[in-house]
């Protein structure tokens, strides 16, 4: 009979942390919470501290008795659920309904399936964490309010079943107000002007306006003015200039990078994620950190160096930009840096490998050299305004050797260098184009949790049921 009881939220889990932990070991899963709020009323006492008043879930009745019996067995119960708000709740609420005596519980937390992260987790328990626990009570109880006093009205007035919801409110509220931002939205007209001109040399030079203007009128007496223009170069001026690699992972960054690059949906990231986490093929999906572990760092250096060479290597610490993020957790990096896509590409669905290689790129560019650019900026003098060209030419790629040049980067053209007063030849005046301003964009899953995330609403954990 196993000594040991170990209690994990999700089957997957359980049975790839089974084969870690050896004979003395039992793995069972609480299939999520196992008690929460009873849907038929809103069970806080708003008089009494607004103590809620938590019934086992009407599906989990099987689960907890099973549980019970396991834990009857057992000489010691550990409590391995998510390290993350929710998974404390998780841990306290299974310690409240089954009765754990602390002498018999440990808590036991980690970011990864991997066998050191649960040896390491099984040497170093700790005791349920009650200021997590009650973070997740707060939201739960706020949630429990906000919805309540809510929904009811949002039967009469929009249609009966809808539920109201403290962030997705507040969410809705985000998507009203630019709607009616694109609805009052008032359209003009724009005339952008663009001119070529040959070098001596029979060079072409493409450039554009400074200045867009407003009427046809003024348009059409620009153009008939440079009929007669003489052009000639104003001022030259080439920089360096560099692009640096963007931060490993958070939730929300790969949810808008999964919708941008691979046109999967918030919920279906999250759900592909999982799995890779599950089988132990990247740290926990859900973190607002951009941190990677020094074994992370030490393994995309392996890698830098044995692909790329030294000048490659560029070793850094990031910084959260974002208020209230949990700087202790890890950004969703693969469980081993080592491990590259084309490696594993055989045990993976299409998605897990797509999703697989979007955060292995990503946390490996970011230990990687800026991308260094020459960029030259030729002004020419066209009466009271100055058309301008500019372009680029990539020096050294950098992190661009890895996730490859953007769109934008293929379409930079060099620019001859001109001493300024070399008059130039007008090849061509384009047509003058009429542009029309747009209104604002409508938000797309990936940009609204972009916005929620910036207005500190709502965590990683709830951006996807939030949109769903």
């Amino acid at each position: 009979m196993a000594k040991n009881l170990v209690i994990v939220e999700s089957p997957a889990k359980a049975k790839t942390i089974e084969k870690f932990l050896g004979k003395d070991f039992v793995v069972k899963s609480s299939f999520g919470h196992i008690r929460d709020l009873p849907s038929k009323d809103m069970s806080i006492d708003i008089e009494n501290d607004f103590q809620p008043k938590y019934v086992v879930s009407e599906d989990k009745g099987k689960v907890v008795s099973e549980l019970k019996k396991e834990v009857q067995k057992a000489d010691m119960v550990w409590l391995a659920s998510d390290e993350d708000r929710e998974g404390e709740a998780i841990a306290w609420h299974l310690k409240e309904t089954l009765g754990l005596e602390p002498e018999k519980t440990k808590r036991i937390v980690f970011n990864e399936i991997t066998k050191n992260a649960i040896l390491n987790a099984v040497e170093n328990p700790r005791d349920i964490d009650i200021n997590l626990v009650n973070a997740q009570q707060a939201r739960r109880v706020l949630d429990r309010i906000v919805g309540y006093e809510i929904s009811p009205v949002l039967w009469k007035k929009v249609k009966p079943a809808l539920s109201a919801g403290r962030v997705q409110s507040v969410a809705v509220r985000l998507i009203v107000e630019k709607e009616t931002e694109i609805q009052n939205f008032k359209q003009h007209t724009l005339y952008k002007v663009k001119a070529a001109f040959l070098t001596n040399e029979g060079k072409h030079i493409f450039t554009t306006l400074d200045k867009k203007f407003e009427t046809k009128e003024e348009t059409l007496k620009f153009l008939n003015d440079c009929k007669e223009a003489i052009f000639s170069v104003e001022a030259i001026e080439t920089k360096p200039s560099k692009t640096s690699p963007s931060a490993p992972f958070t939730t929300s960054t790969l949810q808008q990078e999964a919708s941008k690059r691979l046109g999967m949906s918030v919920s279906r990231t999250m759900s592909v994620a999982q799995n890779l986490y599950e089988e132990g093929y990247i740290t926990y999906m859900r973190t607002d950190s951009v941190n990677l572990s020094d074994l992370a760092l030490a393994q995309a250096k392996e890698v830098i160096l044995s692909e790329y060479g030294d000048s490659y290597l560029k070793i850094r610490k990031y910084a959260n930009k974002i208020k209230g993020a949990q700087e202790a957790h890890e950004a969703i990096r693969p469980t081993s840096v080592l491990r590259t896509p084309d490696e594993i590409a055989r045990h993976l669905t299409k998605d897990q490998l797509k999703l697989y290689t979007l955060i292995w790129n990503r946390a490996v560019a970011s230990q990687m050299s800026d991308a260094v650019y020459d960029v030259t900026t030729l002004l020419i003098n066209a009466g009271d305004y100055g058309l301008r060209a500019s372009g680029a030419i990539l020096k050294f790629p950098g992190h661009l050797q890895l996730i490859g040049k953007s769109a934008e980067d293929e379409k930079e053209k060099p620019v001859p260098y001109l001493e300024a007063g070399t008059e130039l030849l007008l090849h061509k005046l384009m047509p003058a184009e009429q542009h029309f301003t747009e209104p604002p964009a409508h938000f797309t899953e990936a940009t609204l949790v972009k916005e929620l995330e910036e207005k500190g609403i709502g965590r990683p954990s709830t951006y996807a049921p939030t949109i769903q």
